[in-house]
């Protein structure tokens, strides 16, 4: 992972004559195109600490939703996750829709360059295989962000698919449906080539696959998201981590027995508290800022059982006399899925894809199809791994529910943080309840935490499925030089 196109040539200038055609050559540019996911690139002329990949990933995703909890106001534009109040100016958003693009373009290049080779060898075909991987990856990600869920609108405006490295700057926004294609298209291709897997830091077949699973499954597609969960699980290249393991997880991403696919940080990537994941989420008094935490909603759905070693990722805060520690009257829950690589409050190595979110899409996509038991029993594999033996379905649907709300709750549990929440909630048609005090409620106060007493209807305390807000403009960036995409209502 420590080299990258900037060894080579700046990326903008990447293209099919600066490689060699060589193995070595292309593992470079690969690398460099998977460094683009961690490394502060220079954007509108400036390098910003904030402006990670990874960054924006988590952030966009998961701060619009209900596992955390914004602690105060901040200029950061972060809070417009938050608050929902979303502009095509915010610098997250922007950077997040122009290091994807660069990744693609890179990616592009790469495998441009790696095709005119003749009779290519397994190495070649598996670093062509990452390429499409990676591209596939990358599109899905902007058009769950910029685009509405595939369960609502099929038909409606998706992004700008960017498939060639001389496709026109001009070009206008493929629907969500096209975009899906194609990045099945990919994925299923880079399947096919990837068969020397370098890594769980670098693509797979397996990665692949879960990849598959996953968008399938937002498209409803229940039949393909369980074959390609089954294939993945069947691989034999994962188990899940038991209870006692399971809190090492994350802090041990690239040595996990669930570890599918991450990005790999070394000591050197480093930020601390400029610019790294975690320095939002957690702190130990010096290493973060640490002003968003796990949510009251989130805490309420896990209270009932105590033991769930879920749990060791939710960290409270007390003093010397055992007491919580509170911001503006909000309870501090660190969080600390991005801590503590090689001992360090500030470094991790976030995992993309792991072997429990193939249980769960297993789960649910049967519970989708009419076959409960089967997503009971797929439910109950991860809980008997998180201290849950005893507190087992054991295939009978709690009263009131079905057996989509228990997958639905238990996705909530296990993927809490790692950037599912939001699109779990809204390609299902269903309301996010942010009924609890934070400053994702803009004109609260500190004092006016009892939210029992305030209209349901309050701003941005329920936000409905079908709201305009639940994703994001369209960059203004890509809007005022490339005319033919339109700008999101």
């Amino acid at each position: 992972m420590a080299g990258c196109l900037k060894d080579i040539n700046p990326s903008d200038s990447l293209s099919t004559g600066t490689l060699t055609g060589s193995e070595q050559g292309l593992q470079q540019a690969l690398n460099g195109a998977y460094a683009l996911f961690k490394d502060h690139v220079s954007f509108n002329g400036t390098v910003d600490g904030n402006n990670m990949y990874l960054r924006q990933y988590f952030q966009l995703s998961d701060f619009a939703a209900d596992d955390i909890v914004c602690a105060q106001t901040t200029t950061d534009p972060l809070y417009y996750s938050f608050s929902l109040d979303h502009t095509a100016t915010q610098t997250n958003s922007r950077y997040f829709w122009y290091i994807s693009y660069k990744i693609i373009n890179d990616v592009n290049t790469v495998i441009e360059s790696a095709e005119q080779i003749a009779n290519p060898d397994e190495s070649i075909r598996q670093l062509i295989g990452e390429c499409y991987f990676l591209r596939a990856f990358c599109h899905f990600n902007l058009v769950r962000l910029f685009a509405r869920p595939y369960s609502q609108d099929p038909a409606a405006e998706g992004v700008v698919l960017r498939t060639s490295s001389s496709d026109p700057a001009q070009k206008s926004r493929s629907s969500v449906q096209e975009v899906y294609t194609s990045v099945v298209s990919d994925a299923l291709k880079g399947a096919e080539l990837m068969n020397q897997p370098r890594g769980v830091q670098f693509g797979s077949k397996e990665a692949a696959w879960a990849l598959l699973s996953r968008a399938y499954l937002y498209e409803e597609k229940n039949d393909s998201a369980i074959f390609y969960a089954d294939k993945v699980i069947g691989s034999n290249r994962f188990t899940l981590e038991t209870a006692a393991t399971f809190p090492q997880l994350f802090a041990n991403a690239m040595a996990g027995k669930e570890t599918i696919f991450c990005i790999a940080f070394t000591a050197a990537d480093d930020y601390g508290k400029a610019g790294s994941i975690a320095s939002m989420l957690y702190s130990d008094g010096n290493s973060g800022w640490g002003e968003e935490y796990a949510s009251q909603s989130l805490r309420d759905t896990m209270s009932e059982h105590p033991e769930d070693v879920r749990w060791s990722y939710i960290v409270p805060l007390k003093d010397g006399g055992g007491n919580l520690q509170k911001k503006n009257g909000i309870e501090i829950y660190y969080i600390s899925k991005f801590s503590f690589q090689g001992g360090s409050p500030t470094l991790s190595s976030p995992i993309m894809f792991r072997l429990a979110e193939m249980y769960l899409n297993k789960a649910e996509a049967a519970a989708k199809s009419g076959d409960a038991a089967t997503a009971l029993d797929n439910v109950d594999m991860i809980r008997q791994n998180r201290g849950l033996q005893s507190s087992l379905y054991n295939r009978q649907v709690p009263a009131g529910k079905t057996a989509l709300d228990v997958v639905l709750k238990e996705r909530r549990i296990e993927l809490a943080f790692e950037g599912h929440r939001n699109y779990d909630v809204y390609r299902n048609k269903r309301d996010m309840n942010r009924a609890y005090w934070g400053y994702h409620l803009p004109g609260l106060k500190e004092s006016d935490i009892n939210l029992a007493a305030r209209p349901t209807g309050y701003p941005n305390m329920t936000v409905k499925w079908d709201a305009p807000r639940i994703i994001y403009y369209i960059p203004i960036d890509e809007v005022q030089t490339n005319r033919l995409c339109e700008q999101n209502p």
